[in-house]
């Protein structure tokens, strides 16, 4: 029996890639360079991805295209090839990978992604990745892989760590998985209503 295929469109930042600290000095520094500096604490950070990262600062007040004209020169003083994946998904992947479409749907840049999956020689898996210079709303970015592999919520599942995460997959109406190695507490990821909750890698496979 031919098994139908399935979209699994992953999240970047503390799902694939042990990202967190990385990314927060990025957003800090954006923020003092512009003068907006609404970040005093990790706390505040993560709140930022309570909803989509780019309309929570902006709804905090942040000039966004002060934000984004900002983040070229802060994202070339980080050294993306030092940062790591999280080892015990890379084999989950693979085995994903097989008779079923894997993207990655994003708000870093993609060139940011590309270059970390390289430096840890790692980039077969996912046949697209869709970052923030492509869109800025995962929504959206959803609704366009759907389309592009002519693949319906049925058989789309958004993968994500945060509470941000699970509430766009469900705004596009596909099905949100939360993983608890991640930024959000499993606390804050149930307050979102996420289909399903995944405590280990392996749990993926069974989706």
């Amino acid at each position: 029996m031919q098994t139908v295929m399935k979209l699994f469109l992953f999240d970047f930042d503390g799902v694939i890639a042990d990202s967190l600290e990385t990314y927060e000095w990025t957003v800090r520094e954006c923020l003092e360079r512009i003068g907006q500096p609404i970040v005093k604490t990790r706390a505040d950070f993560l709140e930022l991805f309570e909803g989509n990262f780019y309309e929570e600062i902006v709804r905090r007040g942040v000039d966004l295209e002060a934000f984004l004209k900002a983040s070229p020169g802060v994202l070339a003083e980080v050294d993306f090839a030092s940062m790591r994946l999280f080892p015990f998904l890379l084999p989950v992947l693979e085995k994903m990978c097989e008779g079923n479409a894997l993207l990655i749907i994003s708000s870093s840049g993609s060139r940011s992604i590309r270059k970390t999956l390289e430096s840890n020689r790692f980039n077969g898996c996912f046949r697209a990745i869709l970052g923030s210079d492509f869109m800025l709303s995962k929504v959206s970015k959803i609704a366009h892989a759907m389309e592009s592999y002519e693949i319906g919520t049925d058989r789309t599942y958004y993968i994500g760590d945060t509470a941000g995460d699970i509430r766009e997959a469900k705004q596009a109406g596909v099905k949100a998985v939360a993983v608890t190695w991640g930024w959000h507490s499993r606390k804050t990821l149930e307050a979102a209503g996420p289909d399903f909750i995944v405590q280990k890698p392996e749990d993926l496979l069974k989706i």
